[in-house]
């Protein structure tokens, strides 16, 4: 069903390319205007952004993949700790064994909660995992080289954020915050007394990060493949709006949105929102506005990306209550900024 969506979006993508030569041919203006030098840098910082980012997009999908088949659900859940300060601090370094992206990090944790995982370790799993692990900062440190201290900066406010609300869950929370849990009974499935039901999301990601695939090589570079697509498409809109800011906007105008005591955390924190980078790619993007940023706010960039963007708020919303998804919201911004803003300070 996919691959005849897919054809169908092509059969419309076709015709526009054959539009492309015939408006340049009706309207001579447009070839200047596309050989122009403002285009010409732009074309070369997209690029160069896509093509340091790819390898590691592709390097965190082949990982995903192969957990599908050698690491089950009940596997993490028993080597859960019982203990909240053990399991917090466990689900905030699980990520160094278990790199899942973003994408396919809700999907699986909601498995996990439906076979019995506390919600405050489950919500410390999604928050650091997508930045707890040796894909993330290989990344990082590859994309700031001369400025290893970014590395650490993200790696430690990663942890210490998802670890902040996943006490603050196992504290406050009392209600189960998925909209429709289960508990399985001697066999059955039975819903917790208070809780309201809803439709079950069967389609929360585009691609189904879908752990019930047989077990071959083709159902491996199948879904490899498509989730490769999926989030390929954020890269190259993240690198694509990257490169028209850096061609098109002043680099004074940045510079001095960059100087603002608490403007440039909101930008580059917004910024973070609406690209819905992956988190093995977002540290090129922000590596290109290095020279007209602090520390702080591209910390704050690299943190609350793979934490809270607009992809990853409507998985939270099909999974969880809306009262929960907020608040959490809420923790996540004021916690990274706060953090980021600190670390600024002292670094």
């Amino acid at each position: 069903m996919k691959m005849a969506a897919n054809l169908k979006l092509l059969s419309f993508l076709i015709p526009c390319a054959f539009l492309v030569p015939v408006l340049i041919t009706m309207a001579p203006d447009l070839k200047e205007v596309w050989n122009s030098e403002a285009l010409q840098n732009m074309k070369t910082v997209f690029m160069g952004i896509f093509l340091e980012a790819a390898p590691f997009l592709l390097m965190g999908v082949l990982l995903s993949s192969l957990m599908q088949w050698f690491v089950s659900e009940e596997m993490v859940r028993k080597l859960t700790p019982k203990n909240p300060i053990g399991g917090v601090l466990v689900a905030g370094l699980l990520g160094i064994i278990f790199p899942i992206c973003e994408c396919g990090m809700i999907p699986v944790v909601r498995r996990l909660m439906h076979k019995g995982m506390p919600a405050y370790i489950a919500v410390t799993f999604i928050l650091s995992g997508p930045v707890v692990n040796p894909i993330v900062f290989t990344a990082t440190l590859l994309a700031f080289p001369s400025h290893p201290e970014i590395t650490i900066a993200r790696m430690g406010l990663a942890f210490a954020v998802a670890a902040s609300i996943g006490m603050l869950v196992y504290v406050f929370v009392r209600r189960n915050p998925l909209r429709m849990p289960k508990v399985a009974v001697t066999g059955e499935i039975k819903t917790h007394p208070g809780f309201k039901m809803a439709q079950p999301h069967a389609h929360a990601h585009a691609n189904a990060h879908d752990h019930n695939h047989v077990k071959n090589w083709r159902s491996f570079f199948i879904h490899a493949g498509d989730e490769f697509v999926d989030m390929s498409k954020y890269l190259v809109i993240g690198a694509l709006i990257t490169a028209c800011i850096q061609t098109f906007i002043s680099r004074s105008d940045l510079i001095s949105l960059g100087n603002g005591p608490v403007a440039s955390y909101v930008f580059m924190m917004g910024f973070a929102y609406v690209l819905s980078l992956c988190s093995t790619s977002d540290a090129f993007v922000a590596s290109a506005f290095s020279h007209m940023f602090a520390l702080g706010p591209l910390v704050s960039f690299l943190v609350l990306g793979p934490m809270l963007d607009f992809k990853s708020t409507l998985m939270l919303l099909s999974t969880f209550r809306t009262r929960f998804v907020i608040g959490l919201s809420l923790a996540i911004i004021m916690l990274v900024f706060a953090g980021s803003w600190l670390i600024n300070l002292l670094v």
